[in-house]
C-alpha cells in the first residue's frame, strides 16, 4: 500500500503513523475501513472496504462500479470513511469528495490481485439478487474455463475510486469517555489545515 503521506500535513503524517501502527497490532485487515454513501433519495448506507493506496491525493478503494457504492459515488460523489481499530482503542473519520482512479491506476492494482479474486470480479454481479450460490459458482468455472492460464484483463466494470479529504477527526479512546478528539478542516483555498479540538 503506498504511504507517501509525511511531507504534505499533520493529518497525512498522523493517518500514516496510526496506520502503521494497526498493521502491527490488527490481528485482522488493518486497513479496513467502513465506507457511508448517499442514494438519490438521501438514503446512507455503509459498507466495510479495504484501503488500497494513501497519499497526499487521497484514499483509494477498489470495487464493481455497477454495484450499489458504486452507483451511489457516480450519483453523488461525496462520502465518508471511518477506520476503528479496536486493538488499539482508537479510530478515524475521513469526509470529502470522490473521483475516479485512473484505468492505468486500476490496472496495476487489478493485475496484483490474486487470480482467483480476479476471476471473481468477473464472475460477481456485486449487490444483484442471484438466486443460489449456485449461480455465483457457475458463473466462476465459466470465466475460470475461459481464460485458462491466460491473463486475465480488467473488466470495464470494476476500477477504483479516490477520496479527496476535506476534513479528518483522529478519536483516541481515555478513561471515563472522556476521549481526545482532533480535527483537521481543509481551508477554502485547499492552501492548509485548521487543526481544532472537540468535546468528546
Amino acid at each position: 500500500m503506498t504511504q507517501k503521506m509525511s511531507a504534505f500535513g499533520k493529518p497525512f503524517e498522523t493517518l500514516a503513523e496510526w496506520l502503521s501502527e494497526a498493521e502491527k497490532k490488527e490481528l485482522n485487515d488493518p486497513t479496513a475501513m467502513a465506507l457511508a454513501t448517499v442514494n438519490e433519495r438521501g438514503m446512507p448506507s455503509v459498507r466495510m472496504v479495504l484501503l488500497k493506496g494513501a497519499d497526499e491525493n487521497g484514499l483509494v478503494f477498489y470495487t464493481n462500479l455497477e454495484s450499489r457504492k458504486g452507483q451511489e459515488l457516480r450519483a453523488n460523489p461525496n462520502a465518508a470513511l471511518l477506520f476503528h481499530w479496536k486493538s488499539l482503542r482508537r479510530q478515524i473519520r475521513v469526509e470529502g469528495a470522490v473521483e475516479p482512479v485512473t484505468p492505468e491506476e486500476a490496472d496495476i492494482y487489478f493485475a496484483s490481485r490474486a487470480r482467483a479474486s480476479r476471476i471473481g470480479a468477473w464472475a460477481s454481479k456485486q449487490s444483484s439478487e442471484m438466486e443460489g450460490r449456485f449461480e455465483f459458482e457457475a458463473a466462476i468455472a465459466k470465466y475460470t474455463a475461459k481464460f485458462g492460464a491466460g491473463d486475465i484483463p480488467r473488466p470495464d466494470f470494476w476500477s477504483g475510486f479516490r477520496l479527496k479529504p476535506k476534513y479528518f477527526e483522529f478519536w483516541n479512546d481515555k478513561m471515563f469517555r472522556l476521549h481526545e478528539r482532533k480535527t483537521y478542516t481543509l481551508n477554502d483555498n485547499e492552501s492548509g489545515w485548521a487543526q481544532g479540538e472537540i468535546y468528546p
